[in-house]
């Protein structure tokens, strides 16, 4: 796993135009205010891009490669065609899956299963959309927050609506897979959820 996902806090900054049918982010270390992590959907296809723009696009698929700026992959997450509920899987660096996120069926607000490959509960993802208010959560233990409301180093990133951060406790151990998985259903959240 690279270092890069042993960090604790990451600012997600999504690209935003006016006729933009790809998903692209850029993920930042707050302390540094370096672009850390590019995000970027490189095989879209043809009809994929037609139906972004139109009521459907919350149930096309999507396949997202997250690379260091020098190019190194780090993970995917892809997703197949989505009709009511979405099933995500994660890959890691070198295309081997590493877990899963089932979209719970009548949950208000969002909430998704955080699985390993063997699709055994790590945790849950749960919150409030219209808040952007996130959290990673097993047994009462928060893992990882996600939201839109953050006071720290990096505030004057929060200039538009498609900026969050990520904060992984430092409970959750370096080098745990359980970091890849948070970081690749961040980008679900705002995918599957927001859109």
């Amino acid at each position: 796993m690279n270092p890069i996902l042993n960090q604790n806090l990451f600012l997600v900054k999504e690209h935003v135009g006016m006729f933009k049918a790809s998903n692209n982010f850029d993920i930042y270390n707050p302390a540094t205010k370096e672009i850390v992590l590019t995000c970027r959907e490189p095989n879209l296809g043809f009809l994929t891009k037609i139906l972004r723009f139109t009521d459907y696009k919350r149930m096309t698929p999507f396949d997202i490669e997250v690379a260091t700026p020098s190019g190194e992959r780090i993970l995917s997450v892809r997703r197949g065609v989505s009709l009511f509920v979405s099933t995500v899987e994660v890959f890691d660096e070198n295309d081997h899956r590493v877990g899963i996120f089932k979209q719970k069926f009548f949950s208000i607000g969002g909430k998704f299963n955080v699985l390993d490959d063997n699709e055994n509960i790590i945790c849950t993802l749960q919150g409030k959309w219209t808040s952007w208010d996130f959290k990673f959560m097993k047994d009462k233990e928060e893992y990882a927050h996600v939201t839109k409301k953050w006071a720290g180093i990096g505030k004057e990133f929060f200039t538009t609506a498609d900026n969050y951060v990520l904060e992984i406790k430092d409970t959750v151990p370096e080098n745990d897979p359980l970091r890849l998985l948070v970081l690749a259903a961040v980008l679900c959240i705002d995918m599957v959820l927001k859109e």
